[in-house]
C-alpha cells in the first residue's frame, strides 16, 4: 500500500514554525501567517485528513471542501489587504496526489469547487499578491490546477517524491491504449509525458529547481535554501507579475510562436 505523504503539513510548519493555524477552516486546509525576512507571508497547504467528510479526499486530494475553502482563504486575504499599498505574498505549499474522484463529488459540483479555488488564486495574483507555488511532493491533475498552478512563480524540489502530471501512470496508460511499461519508454523522449520533475523543468514552467538533502526531514541549510528561493521568487513576481517567464524554455518555443501569431491576428 502506498504511503500517504504529509509533506504539505511538514513544510508549512517548517516555514511558519511559531504561527498558529487559521481557525474556521476544514481540517484538510491549513493556513498559517509567517514571515519571509521582515515581510509577512501567508502559507497555505492541503493535507491528508483521515476523517474527511468525503472519503475520496482522505489522503490529501483536493475535493469539494478543499476547493471552496481555498477560495474562501484567497478571497479573505484579498479583502484584508485591499487598502494595503504592498500586498501580502501567498505561498501555496503543494503536495496533492489528485482531485477527489467520486460520484458524490461529481454530483455536488467538484468542477465548480476547484474552479472557484483556481479563480480565487488568479484573482489574488491579479490583485497584486505575489503568489508562489512551492512543490514539495505530488502536484497531480485537477488538484494542482486548483492549488498552486495559478502562481506567479513555481518552485519545486529536485526529488524522486516530486511528481507533476495531468494523471497517474495507470490512467495515462489506459487513455493512450498502452501498457505502463510502454508509456515509461515514451517519457524518455517526450518531455510532457514524463513524470519526473527533471523532465518537467525542461518545459520552462519552474522558476527554480532546488536540491534538498531530505524533504521529509529538512536540515537548517535546506530550510535556508527554500526561504531564499521563496524571497527571490516574491521579488521577481513583484518586478514582473506576468506569466511570460513560463514560455522561455526550448520546449515551449512553439507555444510562444502560437501566442505571437494569435496576438497578430487579434
Amino acid at each position: 500500500m502506498e504511503q500517504i505523504s504529509n509533506r504539505g503539513a511538514l513544510w508549512l510548519k517548517t516555514l511558519a514554525p511559531d504561527s498558529p493555524l487559521m481557525r474556521g477552516l476544514c481540517p484538510s486546509v491549513q493556513v498559517a501567517d509567517g514571515f519571509s525576512g521582515e515581510e509577512a507571508v501567508r502559507f497555505v497547504a492541503v493535507v491528508p485528513d483521515k476523517n474527511n467528510h468525503y472519503p475520496r479526499a482522505n489522503n490529501g486530494e483536493v475535493g469539494l471542501l478543499e476547493g471552496w475553502t481555498l477560495a474562501k482563504v484567497m478571497n479573505e486575504t484579498i479583502d484584508a489587504d485591499r487598502e494595503s499599498a504592498q500586498k501580502r505574498p501567498i505561498v501555496a505549499i503543494i503536495d496533492v496526489p489528485s482531485q477527489a474522484y467520486g460520484r458524490r463529488e461529481e454530483a455536488f459540483g467538484i468542477h465548480q469547487a476547484l474552479a472557484g479555488a483556481a479563480g480565487a488564486y488568479a484573482k489574488a495574483r491579479l490583485a497584486g499578491h505575489p503568489v508562489i507555488g512551492l512543490i514539495v511532493g505530488k502536484a497531480m491533475s485537477g488538484a494542482f490546477l486548483a492549488h498552486g498552478y495559478q502562481a506567479n512563480r513555481l518552485i519545486a524540489f529536485n526529488d524522486p517524491g516530486v511528481m507533476i502530471h495531468a494523471m497517474g501512470k495507470a490512467s495515462a496508460a489506459r487513455i493512450t491504449l498502452r501498457s505502463v511499461e510502454e508509456l515509461e519508454k515514451l517519457t524518455a523522449s517526450i518531455a510532457p509525458m514524463a513524470y519526473d520533475v527533471g523532465h518537467y523543468a525542461t518545459l520552462g514552467l519552474l522558476a527554480a529547481l532546488l536540491d534538498i538533502t531530505n524533504p521529509d526531514a529538512p536540515s537548517d541549510d535546506d530550510v535556508a535554501r527554500v526561504i531564499d528561493a521563496l524571497q527571490q521568487a516574491i521579488d521577481d513576481a513583484r518586478r514582473d507579475p506576468s506569466l511570460k517567464s513560463r514560455l522561455g524554455a526550448d520546449n515551449r518555443r512553439r507555444s510562444g510562436l502560437v501566442r505571437e501569431r494569435m496576438r497578430a491576428c487579434w
